[in-house]
């Protein structure tokens, strides 16, 4: 897959397969691409248990090597790409900062079963997503949360 030429597809599928890889090496099953347009301009997963820090989480780092790259703390004209629905503090950083969208693979009923839902943080602070605050979009990918949070075996490339 091209980085520049990248359909909305391709771009969920990479912010999935990262979120993949990182499980495999410890990390939380969680990925995102940043964009702008069709092109890749940074991408990250979640480095909670790695960095001990709980603001690392996929979009987060994606924002941050964003927009050092960019040399830009806007993100207005980019879009997100995650494989999980945002948390309340990703979605506010993308609200706050002008994103343009957000696409997600798997919402917090995919996650729950597994321990990774945001619902209840939602919930916590009375946020509701009806209107949500900027458009959010779900992407089917044909990985199954099962496959990207369980047991379920990952399909073969």
């Amino acid at each position: 897959m091209s980085l520049t030429s990248a359909t909305p597809q391709q771009l969920m599928r990479l912010a999935v397969d990262l979120a993949h890889a990182n499980r495999l090496n410890g990390g939380r099953p969680f990925g995102a691409v940043l964009a702008q347009g069709h092109e890749v301009v940074a991408t990250g997963v979640n480095e909670i248990i790695a960095s001990h820090d709980p603001s690392t989480h996929a979009e987060m780092q994606a924002i941050r090597a964003g927009t050092q790259r960019r040399a830009n703390p806007s993100l207005a004209g980019l879009s997100i790409y995650a494989s999980g629905h945002p948390c309340p503090m990703c979605l506010a950083a993308l609200v706050m900062n002008g994103a343009e969208q957000v696409f997600f693979a798997f919402d917090n009923q995919d996650a729950a079963p597994y321990g990774l839902s945001s619902e209840g943080t939602y919930q916590r602070l009375r946020l509701s997503l009806t209107p949500p605050p900027l458009p959010i979009t779900r992407i089917d990918t044909g990985i199954r949360a099962a496959q990207l949070y369980g047991d379920e075996a990952w399909p073969a490339a």
